[in-house]
């Protein structure tokens, strides 16, 4: 075996266990398993780079010796990234113990109640569902369903009208246009 695949294995446990712990509802537990999960991907990156060489330093030594600088660079930036998360979230614990005195997370109602509203299938209480617009338009379809209503009145006394013989000829909308070379009634 060796001590490459050693490494690659020890990769795979140390970001197995990090799944593993991030899963768990302990704040600490799971930044525990935060680090081992970057330190994880750190061994990795190191892997991936290949075989330790001399410094890259222009000049020193032979360019086909010298190891790649790129790897070593993420990493060390990763490795910052992973420290500014860390404080982070040793404060989210910290404040966690001094208002429940535990680093349990504990089950949210919010997230509870949203929860059964998918399992529901009720959008009413969603972003997406805008209950303005559905109003708008059932105002609208009650607006045109009045409308037709009206217009349908108005035929009817119209035709009332008419069949008396007394009184101007108007439409529905208001007196009819005159016919061309004849007079008006």
């Amino acid at each position: 075996m060796s001590a490459t695949f050693l490494l690659v294995i020890v990769c795979g446990v140390m970001f197995g266990c990090g799944v593993y712990l991030l899963l768990a509802r302990s704040v600490v537990r799971a930044l525990l398993g935060f680090l081992l999960m970057s330190n994880g991907v750190n061994l990795m990156f190191m892997i991936a780079s290949g075989p330790a060489g001399r410094a890259p330093i222009l000049g020193d030594s032979d360019p086909a010796e010298q190891s790649d600088p790129v790897p070593q660079a993420m990493v060390l930036t990763a490795i910052v990234i992973g420290l500014c998360l860390t404080a982070f979230m040793l404060a989210l614990a910290h404040r966690a113990w001094q208002v429940s005195r535990t680093d349990v997370l504990a089950d949210d109602a919010e997230t509870a109640r949203i929860g059964q509203l998918a399992l529901e299938n009720d959008m009413s209480a969603s972003d997406f569902h805008d209950e303005s617009q559905h109003d708008e338009l059932e105002d609208d379809a009650l607006a045109r369903t009045t409308d037709d209503d009206s217009v349908d009145d108005a035929d009817e006394a119209h035709e009332a009208h008419d069949s008396d013989g007394d009184g101007p000829s108007h439409g529905p909308h208001g007196p009819a246009a005159p016919t061309p070379g004849g007079d008006e009634r």
